[in-house]
């Protein structure tokens, strides 16, 4: 549950208020859950996207990793203005990007525009930044989804992945040296995380990590076949990018895979309201990536 404004230590206020002025208005978004204060806080000198976190709260990593970065991203992410730490808490205030989050549904014009940004992102950020992130690769290494539910198979799995575990278990091994690369990535592109205002900006970047250039194409894959386009069309939306053309067919084929194992341990491990959605789209996509290589059953 998000804190409010009026519940935030007094210092902590004190000091937003020392960089913005007086607050005349506070606004809460709908939506976040990785933040324990998130609020849009219109001051009489500054208004600004601030977001924080108890510094012993397991978010507080997030927090610092994104302020690390924001330095180093392009226009199409807000700017920093000002870190706090303070009285337990941790505060970052942003630029104010005011815009709507945009329709991946099939045909909407949105489409383009997030293609458009996507490719800037893979352009401008490849190599990496001089930036201390941690690698995608290294991070699935440790999870390594697959192996952990083949190891231990749930009884409610189903029976297309219950009886193809080990060749899971297989493409997840090779997925780990395929998605590695010397780019900056956003790793959760996603609606919330895009606005539309004349262009598109991209936010919160507090799972930031560094791999190939394409991968962050991949997860908008994901996100637009969630919006009721199917695999192969998704696919040929991301051929528009071009970072997502040098991407070898088994390197995506190693992703799509993989990502379904690391969603459906999620599911189970950190379960949220659109879990299950999201396995079920990382499914159908790793279904159509491998095609007859596999059996489907019933």
């Amino acid at each position: 549950m998000h804190c409010q404004w009026e519940e935030l230590p007094l210092q902590v206020r004190r000091e937003v208020r020392s960089r913005c002025g007086a607050i005349r208005e506070v606004g809460y978004p709908s939506a976040g859950i990785n933040s324990d204060f998130a609020a849009t806080l219109h001051g009489t000198d500054q208004i600004v996207f601030c977001k924080g976190t108890r510094t012993g709260s397991r978010k507080a990593w997030m927090h610092h990793n994104e302020a690390e970065v924001n330095p180093w991203l392009p226009r199409l992410a807000p700017r920093l203005h000002w870190r706090i730490e303070t009285d337990g808490w941790l505060l970052l205030g942003f630029e104010h990007a005011p815009g709507r989050h945009p329709d991946l549904s099939p045909g909407s014009a949105d489409l383009d525009t997030v293609a458009a940004a996507v490719s800037v992102l893979s352009e401008e950020l490849n190599p990496c930044p001089p930036v201390r992130v941690a690698r995608l690769a290294e991070h699935w290494r440790q999870l390594l989804a697959w192996h952990r539910l083949a190891a231990n198979p749930p009884d409610d799995l189903s029976p297309w992945i219950r009886s193809n575990l080990e060749h899971f278990v297989r493409w997840e091994s090779r997925n780990l040296d395929l998605i590695d690369g010397d780019s900056l990535l956003h790793t959760d592109l996603h609606p919330l995380n895009i606005l539309i205002g004349g262009q598109a900006r991209v936010i919160d970047w507090a799972w930031a990590r560094k791999g190939a250039a394409w991968v962050d194409a991949a997860f908008l894959v994901l996100r637009l076949i969630e919006a009721g386009h199917e695999p192969h069309q998704a696919e040929r939306w991301a051929e528009q990018i071009p970072a997502w053309r040098d991407a070898s067919d088994s390197a995506v084929t190693a992703f799509a895979v993989t990502v379904a194992g690391v969603w459906e341990h999620m599911r189970r491990t950190n379960p949220k309201p659109h879990s299950a959605r999201l396995v079920e789209v990382a499914v159908a996509w790793a279904q159509h990536r491998l095609g007859d290589e596999m059996p489907t059953v019933a």
